[in-house]
């Protein structure tokens, strides 16, 4: 299995990105997709989550600014971020669940900053 994300880069405060992810291998019975972040000397948590069927959970930190989706057809995972803050800096990390087992992208970095 192999994730590749994409979509990180420098925002201004207030600002939006978004995010993709590409899942990709033997990924037959592909179920749950996320994103955790790792901000600068904390540890990782998760942001945001999807299941097959569309169903979301998100941080309290991130609710109603997030946004997570994905497309089934293409095994894809895709975070739209709003109204972007400082404290959103951090590394992000895609991961996937295949047949019970955890997989993670590379990070990307992204970075609130005016």
């Amino acid at each position: 299995v192999q994730l590749q994300a994409s979509g990180g880069g420098l925002v201004q405060p207030e600002g939006s990105l978004r995010l993709s992810c590409a899942a990709s291998g033997s990924i037959s019975g592909l179920n749950f997709m996320g994103w955790d972040r790792q901000a600068p000397g904390k540890q990782r948590v998760q942001v945001a989550v999807i299941d097959r069927n569309g169903i979301t959970d998100y941080a309290d930190s991130v609710k109603g600014r997030f946004a997570i989706s994905r497309d089934n057809a293409k095994n894809m995972v895709y975070l739209q971020m709003n109204s972007l803050k400082p404290e959103d800096t951090a590394v992000y990390y895609c991961w996937a669940n295949v047949r019970g087992a955890n997989y993670w992208a590379r990070g990307t970095q992204v970075t609130v900053s005016s």
